[in-house]
């Protein structure tokens, strides 16, 4: 378990795409076709808990179309893929002034492993490999967003 200092938590952001696209040094460095696009920030409080929750949640959201055009089927239902890519600035602090302060981003030491043990447990509920970016790379992520559906996520929050 780890656990380290107050204050920041694991978040997800959730797009739900057609398909996606993840640009490095101006090559495709991963693809996938209709699925979820997930940003994901890494905090300090992070347990396996955490981890195991978020993954859970992640892949059992029914937040893709049954045949009835109703919001009722999974990622793991649809058979859908996953792109998971390491994103510190989800942890923006903007309260003062206007430059923002990623003081709750865990550095690439904590946040690294974290994200790597999220990627390997998304991995293994859905039964198969996701997409990733690289973790710390300048990345251009390219997606068509379908509905569009955007999701937050956050492991102290569970609402």
């Amino acid at each position: 378990m780890v656990i380290l200092r107050g204050g920041a938590v694991m978040r997800l952001l959730i797009q739900r795409v057609t398909e996606a696209r993840c640009h490095i040094e101006g090559r495709v460095f991963s693809q996938i076709a209709k699925g979820l696009v997930v940003l994901v920030g890494v905090g300090y409080d992070e347990t396996d808990e955490d981890i195991e929750w978020l993954a859970k949640k992640l892949v059992q959201l029914r937040i893709f179309d049954d045949e009835a055009g109703v919001m009722n089927l999974s990622l793991h239902d649809i058979g859908g893929e996953a792109m998971l890519v390491s994103q510190f600035t989800l942890h923006a602090m903007t309260k003062k002034g206007n430059r923002p302060s990623w003081i709750k981003a865990a550095p690439e030491s904590i946040s690294k492993p974290l994200y790597e043990k999220f990627v390997h447990k998304v991995e293994e509920l859905l039964g198969r490999s996701v997409a990733t970016g690289e973790f710390g790379a300048d990345m251009k992520i390219e997606l068509t967003n379908d509905g569009p559906v955007t999701i937050w996520i956050d492991s102290k929050n569970r609402e």
